[in-house]
């Protein structure tokens, strides 16, 4: 299968980076859009572009028939979802296949297995991969919840089956809070995703969150890329992301990898995809599996060499994976910094017009952005405008690095958090790798107590 033309089906800074590849392949674009991203700048470097409604992404981006009917009047043979958006929709996948359209993505019901969290468990155990002491599917009872609390010990976290971001999750301290609090997550997982079912782990204290990179050619073949150190996070979203992990040996990494590598083989799965798991005490246990590209992906990009959307392309076209797991060799350092249109001391978002913009340059750095003086950043989406991702052959090089492009970043009209990263990268402990899931709220907490 030839694909000749690619319908990027999402917006800013991912569907620019899908368009380069394609352009880099000889592979035709074609950008969809709301009329707030008329003047976005995927849409203006797109061979065609074909607006599918107003500016609310359920009325746009997440609107499936409009989509579907883009991609036939252009004549496009392949759909790339990006992530977020309908990345992760298992339905979407399988419209778009039976429109004779080629889904450059997981297959339809890995998607669909690994988009409910309980069942995404339960194949995980059957895969090999190590989980989280906890319910082995949904909790239907108060009096079921106190006996796998008992067994597991407190304190324990109750999670949304359908969850993310956060929502429908809520940590129990000691038997007395159970009941209260595993009706408030099911509440809360019912409003935020129309579904009450829940399930329990342990709770882990003070982990790290540590994500592989995996590659399957859908037909048994798989490899894995290294692990990315995603732990930096403010509300269970992530701010600075480096790869490899500072406190990962290579013979942990080879174990892991090993797992992880032979899962996906098992399993047959296609494409790309990101295993995650929380590390503690020298212990991984896995959470989630991501079904799609990560908004993280560069990092790993720089230490392996791999244009990892290429990768998906050819996977997606009917191709073998390009190289085997010994060819794959990790070489120094890299970290993203995801810079949003935020005050970096509230983070309330600040949307508008942007007058200046200068990205930093020079060797190993990079900036993924579909910014541009002169371009109004709209209030409807994601509030991410740009990512900085720069590379060393050590991770002490890197962050040297890392300083100075962020001194040279210039957005001006809009407020952003490149401050913030450039406090972070100065702090103590983030430069000795001394940081885990918790580290950076605490962090916020104490820059604010300080003024």
């Amino acid at each position: 299968m030839t694909i000749k033309k690619v319908l990027i089906a999402n917006r800013g800074e991912i569907a620019l980076r899908i368009h380069r590849a394609c352009h880099e392949m000889g592979i035709k674009t074609v950008a969809v859009h709301s009329t707030a991203d008329t003047d976005a700048m995927h849409v203006r470097l797109a061979d065609e572009a074909v607006c599918i409604g107003p500016p609310p992404a359920a009325d746009s981006y997440l609107n499936i028939p409009n989509i579907i009917s883009a991609a036939e009047i252009a004549h496009a043979d392949a759909i790339h979802p990006g992530y977020g958006f309908l990345s992760e929709n298992a339905r979407f996948a399988e419209i778009v296949e039976l429109h004779n359209i080629i889904w450059i993505g997981p297959k339809p019901e890995h998607i669909r297995i690994m988009g409910d969290k309980v069942e995404a468990k339960r194949t995980a155990a059957r895969l090999g991969l190590p989980l989280v002491p906890g319910s082995d599917g949904p909790v239907e009872s108060i009096a079921e919840a106190k006996a796998i609390a008992a067994e597991t010990g407190y304190p324990v976290i109750i999670k949304a089956a359908s969850g993310g971001g956060g929502r429908g999750m809520k940590v129990v301290q000691t038997e007395d809070q159970l009941e209260v609090l595993m009706m408030q997550a099911g509440s809360e997982a019912k409003a935020a995703f129309g579904d009450a079912t829940v399930y329990i782990e342990k709770y882990l204290g003070n982990p790290r969150h540590i994500e592989f990179q995996v590659f399957g050619d859908g037909q048994g073949q798989a490899i894995h890329l290294g692990e990315r150190d995603c732990s930096l996070q403010r509300r269970h979203q992530k701010v600075l992301e480096e790869a490899p992990s500072p406190v990962i040996t290579p013979e942990e990494r080879d174990r892991m990898g090993g797992i992880v590598a032979k899962a996906m083989s098992d399993m047959e799965y296609r494409g790309a995809g990101t295993i995650e798991f929380l590390y503690e005490n020298d212990e991984f246990y896995f959470i989630e599996m991501n079904t799609r590209l990560q908004v993280e992906h560069p990092v790993t990009e720089m230490i392996t060499g791999m244009d990892l959307v290429r990768e998906q392309i050819r996977i997606a076209s009917g191709e073998t994976l390009s190289c085997r797991q010994d060819q794959i060799e990790l070489r120094g350092h890299a970290i993203e910094c995801r810079i949003n249109a935020e005050d970096p001391q509230t983070f309330a978002p600040s949307p508008g017009l942007v007058k200046n913009f200068v990205a930093p340059g020079g060797m190993h750095v990079r900036v993924d952005s579909g910014l541009y003086g002169g371009y109004r950043i709209p209030p409807y989406y994601d509030s991410m405008i740009a990512k900085l991702i720069v590379y060393g052959t050590t991770r002490e090089r890197c962050i040297m690095r890392l300083k100075r492009a962020l001194e040279e970043f210039v957005v001006e009209g809009v407020k952003t958090t490149i401050p913030l990263h450039q406090k972070l990268v100065k702090d103590p402990e983030f430069l000795a790798g001394d940081y885990t899931i918790k580290w950076l709220e605490n962090w916020l907490a104490q820059t604010d107590e300080q003024g």
